[in-house]
Order: structure tokens, then C-alpha cells, then sequence
């Protein structure tokens, strides 16, 4: 099957899967920015995207796309090695501009730091809700419905949050090379549409990262609004109350 068996077929397999990531990405950011303005909000839908049999399917697909993602852009490196030596991507028609051309050329460095920020929240965070509800964990600081308690406990780290950050700024350099490169993939890019895709590729991509990385500031300083609802701080650190 040319899809698996092809270069141009793995690409297409890796663009597909990686724009289905940023569309969840965009979700997943819709929903920590609830978490901002409302701790109960943001808790009501952490209970509608529990351990129910919707959530746990949909979490399998993810992670299906996630691992084919990952396998194939390992695929691809050894490939464009193989095939081109250091020069592992074609960039040749990409604007000879800094952050994009440096994105290109370290995919594979920005992947996995991206694969073990991923591993970092799936322990904070799913581990802690979905998958301890699944075994029925019991004893843990929050319950696994409580994602509003998990997201205080784990920006009030420094640690945590200096290592999100990190992993926020690998992934908008892997999204700004990604998003256009899909699309020149697609077949949706020619010498008028490929900078036009890499300047809404850059604008889109700033404004997911910025939105996932107010969060984390806002509630490693207290100052989210969400912290002091009903009058009262459910953190110490704020200093709104």
C-alpha cells in the first residue's frame, strides 16, 4: 500500500496525524483557559470527559495518532539521513528565515522533547484522573474528578512549570514547521500559498501556545481568576483575596 510504503505516502500519514493533534491541541487549550475564569466549570467537563466510554475511546484513538505520528517521524529521519545525510528536511523553497529554517532542521531534537513533556503530563494529569478512575486509585491528593485541584497542585512547582515551558517552547517551533509543511503536503501550497501558510501557521500556532502557557503562569503566580471564586482563594499564593 503506497500510503506505508511510500516516502510521499508517510508524509501524508504524518500530516493528516499531526493536523488531527493540533485540532485536539486546540480543544485542550479551549478547556484550560475555562479553567481560568472557573474551577467548577472547568470540573464539569473533566467529569463529562471522564472515565466514561466515549472519553476512554476517544483517548485511545488520540494516543493511536499520537504513537503513529511518532512512529512515522522516526521513519521519515532515518529516511531523509539515509537519502541526504545531515540535510534531514527539504527546505530548500522555504523562506530563508531564522526560527522556521531552525524548526525544520531539528525535528527530531524538538520531538522528543516533545515526547517527554507528553510523558510529564500524562503522569500529572491522566494518570492521576482518568486512568486512576479507571483502577479506582484511591489515596491520592485530589480526586480524579477534581482536574481544577491537579492543575494548582502542579503549577505550584517550580519545577513543573519551568519544565512546561520548556515544553511549550518545543512545541510552537515544532508547530510552526509543521502546520505549513502539512499543508505543502496536501498539495495546498505553491510560491504564493507556502509563505501565506507559514504566516498562519505562525499566527495560529503563537496563539495555541500562548493560551496553554497563560495558564501555567497565571496559576504558578495565583493569579488566576478561578482562584478566588465565591470570594474565597482555593490557593495560598493568590493575592486577589
Amino acid at each position: 500500500m503506497w500510503l506505508i510504503n511510500s516516502s510521499i505516502g508517510r508524509k501524508v500519514i504524518m500530516s493528516v496525524t499531526g493536523v488531527a493533534l493540533i485540532l485536539f491541541l486546540t480543544f485542550h487549550c479551549c478547556m484550560n483557559i475555562v479553567a481560568l475564569f472557573s474551577g467548577k466549570a472547568y470540573n464539569m467537563i473533566c467529569e463529562l470527559l471522564g472515565a466514561n466510554w466515549y472519553a476512554v475511546v476517544a483517548t485511545l484513538g488520540l494516543a493511536a495518532l499520537a504513537v503513529i505520528h511518532i512512529v512515522y517521524a522516526f521513519i521519515l529521519t532515518a529516511q531523509n539521513r539515509t537519502a541526504r545525510g545531515d540535510n534531514r528536511y527539504e527546505v530548500s523553497t522555504v523562506v530563508n528565515a531564522g526560527k522556521v529554517e531552525w524548526a525544520s532542521k531539528n525535528m527530531l531534537v524538538l520531538g522528543i522533547i516533545i515526547c517527554l513533556g507528553l510523558l510529564l503530563h500524562l503522569f500529572n494529569f491522566w494518570y492521576n484522573m482518568m486512568f486512576a478512575e479507571l483502577l479506582g486509585l484511591e489515596g491520592l491528593a485530589h480526586a480524579p474528578g477534581d482536574g481544577f485541584g491537579w492543575i494548582v497542585e502542579t503549577f505550584s512547582c517550580p519545577v513543573y512549570v519551568g519544565l512546561y515551558i520548556i515544553w511549550l517552547v518545543a512545541l510552537w517551533f515544532h508547530l510552526t514547521h509543521g502546520f505549513w509543511s502539512a499543508m505543502q503536503t496536501f498539495g495546498w501550497s505553491g510560491k504564493i500559498w507556502l509563505k501565506r501558510w507559514q504566516c498562519i501557521g505562525m499566527i495560529y500556532t503563537t496563539l495555541l501556545i500562548l493560551g496553554f502557557l497563560v495558564v501555567v503562569l497565571a496559576f504558578a503566580f495565583g493569579c488566576a481568576p478561578s482562584l478566588c471564586e465565591n470570594g474565597c482563594c482555593a490557593a495560598t499564593s493568590c493575592g486577589g483575596c
